[in-house]
């Protein structure tokens, strides 16, 4: 039960990493990395959520330049 557990864990660690970056925080002061972390799981969420050939990198970069598609992932 614990492996299955930290499986998943580490799985959402890498998706976390590859997608966001999240390894290599710019945000240093205060409570910011704890905010981003809190902003990035959900936006993981949604674009894990949506179907098409993409990769979860090429959504979130395609959702931050092409407005319809963001409004395509909201909705």
């Amino acid at each position: 039960m614990v492996r299955g557990h930290r499986s998943i864990e580490n799985h959402l660690h890498w998706h976390l990493d590859v997608t966001f970056g999240e390894d290599q925080p710019r945000a240093r002061r205060g409570y910011t990395s704890e905010n981003l972390s809190t902003i990035r799981n959900p936006a993981l969420q949604i674009i894990k959520e949506h179907n098409d050939k993409l990769s979860l990198k090429k959504r979130r970069v395609r959702a931050a330049y092409d407005e319809k598609y963001l409004k395509e992932l909201i909705t």
